[in-house]
C-alpha cells in the first residue's frame, strides 16, 4: 500500500487540522505524537505497552542503528519492523541532526559527512545516498533525506550554506529512493529567517516530496522566535501533505504548533524525563523524586487512567525512584507515554469539534499553573498574586548575593558571587589560557545560569584576552530568570557591584535571549537543562556546572544528566563543580568522565573537577578514594545501574597504571 495522505476538518478559530496517512503498516491518525525508539527500542517499554497505549507510529534513529547494528544486520532480519517486533509504522530520521553535533568529530564536504563513531572511534562516511540506503535496509514507512541542522541563531551567512546544501542534499536523496511504498520527507531549513524559510519551502514543494518537515529549531533560539517560524514555514506547506516539526515536543509547544497547522511531532522527552523522574500530568510537571511525595497515596494525576495512576500512588513511584528500582522509571515512561498520546487524542477530538482554540488556551492554562514559566502565561489568564521568588541577601562574608525563597539556597553563598565565580570556574578552568591558544571559538556551557556571575565572569575574561584570542562564545541554561532580572534590576545591579558593561550584557540577555560583544557571545537557553542539552547543537570545551544542590534539585545530579553532557562535549573538555559529593562523583564516572579533586573555594577545601581526557585533571581521584567510597554510606547517584561500583572500580581511571596512582 502505498503512502497517502487523507486531510481532514479545520478549526475555524485557527489553523489546526485534522488528517490521516496511510501505509504499508497501516494508518496513522493527525496530529500525531511519535515515541523515540532512538535504538529499535523505546526505551524501558515493549511494543506491547506500546499497543496498549495505541500508539500508532514509532522513531527510529538512523545513525545509532547505522552503527550499531548496520544495515547488513538489518537487511540480515528483514528490516526493522521485524528486528524489535513492532508491527506498525516507523518514521527514520536521516542521521543529520546527530552527525553535524559532532562539531569537532566530523568533516563535510559536498559529497557528505565523515565522521567518528561514538561505539568504537572508527571512521564512517554518510552521504545523502548512503542514509537512504540505511533506511531502505531499515523498511521504514517513512524515510527523512540528509540535511545540515544548524543552530538557528549562527549567522546568515551559514545558514544560507547550509540551506542551499540541504536543497542539494534532498534532490539526491529523492533520486536515491529506490522502494516507492516508502514515504520520503524533505526538511525545511533556514535559521530564524523567514525570507530563507520561504525560499527554502518554495523550492522543495516543487519537487514530488510526500511530505515536509520543519527542521533547525530549538538548537538556540527561543521559544518567541521559534513560534515565529512554525507558524510561516507551515503556513507555506502544502495543504496534501504531513507537516513535522522535528524534534520538539514538550505539550505545550505542541499545543502551539497543532495550531499552526503541523501534523506530526517526535521528542525524547517523555522517556527521557522518566528516567529522571520527572512526569507530565494534566496540572504541569511532577518530580517524584522529591521528599514531599513519599507519604503521599495521590495518583500522580487523579484525571489520569494509565496503569500508572490506576494502581500506584505518588509515594509508591517515590520509593522505587529512590531505591534505583527499573520499574520505577518504566512506571513513569507508560504515564508520560499515555499522557501524550492522550493530549493528541483530545487535540483531534477538539480540532474535529471546531473548539480548538478554547481547547489549547484551557489546557495550557492548566499546565502553567505549575511549571512557573511566565512566558507561557496566556492573555487574560487570572493568577493569585505571589512574593518574588527571589530576593537580596548578605553572605557570612558580607558580600552581597541572591536567595532563592522557594528552595531555601543562596546563590554563592561562602564568599560571594564575583569571588566564587573567579576562583572556583574561572581561574581554575584556565579560561584565560584556553583562549589565548589559536583555535575556532571557545564554547562553555553554563548550566545553572541563576543570576548569571559565572557567565559574566567569563565574558569579563574574553574582554581582558589579548588581541587576536579566540572569541568565547558561552551558552546559558536556566529555566527561570528571576535571579538574573533581580540581579539586573537597579537595586539589583548596585547591591550586588555590577560593571556599566556587565549590566548592559544582562539585560541584553533577558530581553533578546542572546548578547554579542567583540570578544563573546552570550546566549540563552530557557527551559529543562537536560532537555535542552539534548537539543544543543554545539559542543563545550568548558562547563561550569552550578545549578542548585543534589537535594534540591536532584536530576541535574544523576548519572543520566552528565551522560546527556558528555554526548556535548568537545574533545579535551572540563568540567567544574561546587559539590564534593561522593554520589555526584560516581554519576560523573559512570557517565565516563574522568574526575578530581578540584581547588578550593574560599573556606572550602575542596571542589570537583571532570574531564574527557585524563592529562586534564591536576588531581584526579585515585585507589584511597575507591576504598572510601566502598564505605560511604551514600556512594552512588539515585539512578545508578546495577553493578555501579563495580563499573566504577573498572573505570580506566583506576585501571589503567599511570592513572591509578593519581593524588587522592
Amino acid at each position: 500500500m502505498p503512502f497517502r495522505y487523507h486531510p481532514g476538518p479545520r478549526d475555524p478559530g485557527t489553523r489546526a487540522r485534522r488528517g490521516a496517512f496511510t501505509t504499508p503498516h497501516g494508518r496513522v491518525e493527525t496530529p500525531a505524537f511519535m515515541p523515540v525508539g532512538t535504538r529499535a527500542t523505546v526505551t524501558g517499554l515493549t511494543p506491547a505497552d506500546l499497543r496498549a497505549l495505541d500508539a500508532e507510529i514509532v522513531l527510529g534513529n538512523t545513525y545509532h542503528l547505522l552503527l550499531r547494528p548496520g544495515p547488513e544486520a538489518m537487511r540480515h532480519f528483514g528490516g526493522l519492523h521485524r528486528f524489535m517486533a513492532w508491527d506498525r509504522p516507523i518514521l527514520t530520521d536521516s542521521g543529520g541532526f546527530q552527525i553535524f553535533s559532532l562539531a569537532k568529530d566530523r568533516t563535510i564536504t559536498e559529497e557528505g559527512a565523515r565522521f567518528k563513531s561514538y561505539v568504537d572511534c572508527s571512521y564512517h562516511h554518510l552521504s545523502p545516498e548512503l542514509s537512504i540506503a540505511m533506511q531502505t535496509a531499515l523498511g521504514s514507512d517513512v524515510m527523512m533525506v540528509l540535511d545540515i541542522c544548524l543552530p538557528s541563531t549562527a549567522d546568515d551567512a551559514a545558514i544560507r550554506e547550509a540551506m542551499d546544501r540541504t536543497h542539494r542534499w534532498a534532490l539526491r536523496s529523492l533520486a536515491a529512493r529506490t522502494n516507492p511504498e516508502q514515504a520520503l520527507f524533505a526538511i525545511v531549513q533556514g535559521g530564524l529567517s523567514q525570507s530563507l524559510r520561504a525560499e527554502s519551502a518554495a523550492f522543495l514543494t516543487q519537487h514530488p516530496f510526500d511530505g515536509f518537515a520543519i527542521g533547525g529549531l530549538a538548537v538556540g533560539d527561543t521559544r518567541a522566535q521559534r513560534g515565529e517560524v512554525i507558524a510561516r514555514a507551515a503556513e507555506l506547506l502544502p495543504e496534501d501533505r504531513p507537516r513535522y516539526l522535528m524534534g520538539v515536543g514538550t505539550p505545550p509547544d505542541i499545543l502551539e504548533a497543532v495550531a499552526c497547522g503541523v501534523d506530526m511531532f517526535d521528542c525524547i522527552i517523555p522517556t527521557t524525563l522518566a528516567w529522571q523522574g520527572t512526569a507530565f500530568t494534566s496540572t504541569g510537571r511532577v518530580r517524584v523524586t522529591r521528599s514531599e511525595h513519599r507519604l503521599s497515596q495521590a495518583p500522580l494525576d487523579a484525571a489520569c487512567g494509565c496503569p500508572t495512576c490506576r494502581l500506584h500512588t505518588r509515594g509508591y513511584l517515590h520509593h522505587l525512584m529512590k531505591c534505583k528500582e527499573p520499574l520505577g522509571p518504566r512506571l513513569l515512561a507508560i504515564h508520560n507515554l499515555h499522557h501524550y498520546l492522550e493530549l493528541m487524542r483530545a487535540i483531534r477530538a477538539a480540532i474535529s469539534e471546531g473548539r480548538y482554540a478554547r481547547f489549547m488556551k484551557d489546557t495550557l492554562a492548566a499546565i502553567d499553573r505549575h511549571e512557573h514559566d511566565p512566558e507561557r502565561r496566556q492573555p487574560g489568564s487570572q493568577a493569585a498574586p505571589v512574593a518574588p521568588r527571589f530576593e537580596l541577601v548578605q553572605t557570612r562574608d558580607g558580600a552581597a548575593a541572591v536567595r532563592d525563597r522557594v528552595v531555601g539556597e543562596v546563590m554563592h553563598p561562602v564568599i560571594g558571587p564575583d569571588a566564587e565565580s573567579e576562583q572556583l570556574y574561572v581561574r581554575q578552568s584556565r579560561l584565560a589560557e584556553r583562549l589565548a591558544q589559536a583555535g575556532p571559538p571557545l564554547v562553555l556551557f553554563d548550566v545553572g545560569l541563576g543570576a548569571g556571575s559565572n557567565a559574566l565572569a567569563a565574558v569579563r575574561a574574553a574582554r581582558a584576552a589579548p588581541l587576536g584570542a579566540r572569541r568565547l562564545e558561552v551558552v546559558s541554561f536556566e529555566r527561570d530568570l528571576g535571579a538574573l532580572a533581580l540581579a539586573a534590576s537597579d537595586e539589583g545591579a548596585a547591591r550586588l557591584g555590577l560593571a556599566a558593561e556587565d549590566l548592559a550584557a544582562a539585560r541584553a540577555l533577558l530581553a533578546e535571549g542572546r548578547h554579542e560583544e567583540p570578544a563573546a557571545t552570550w546566549r540563552l537557553v530557557r527551559g529543562d537543562a537536560l532537555e535542552a542539552l539534548s537539543r544543543e547543537a554545539s559542543r563545550a570545551e568548558v562547563v561550569f556546572w552550578d545549578p542548585f544542590s543534589p537535594k534540591q534539585n536532584p536530576e541535574l545530579w544523576t548519572a543520566a544528566a552528565f551522560a546527556a553532557l558528555r554526548d556535548r562535549c568537545a574533545a579535551g573538555a572540563a568540567l567544574y563543580t561546587y559539590s564534593t559529593a561522593t554520589a555526584v562523583r560516581s554519576a560523573l564516572l559512570l557517565a565516563g568522565f574522568f574526575v578530581g579533586v578540584g581547588d578550593a573555594s574560599g573556606p572550602k577545601a575542596q571542589t570537583t573537577a571532570a574531564a574527557t581526557e585524563p592529562a586534564l585533571l591536576a588531581r584526579p581521584l585515585d585507589a584511597r578514594w575507591l576504598e572510601r567510597l566502598a564505605r560511604s554510606s551514600s556512594p552512588l547517584p539515585a539512578d545508578a545501574p546495577a553493578g555501579a561500583l563495580d563499573a566504577i572500580r573498572a573505570h580506566p581511571q583506576f585501571t589503567a597504571p599511570a592513572l591509578a596512582a593519581g593524588a587522592e
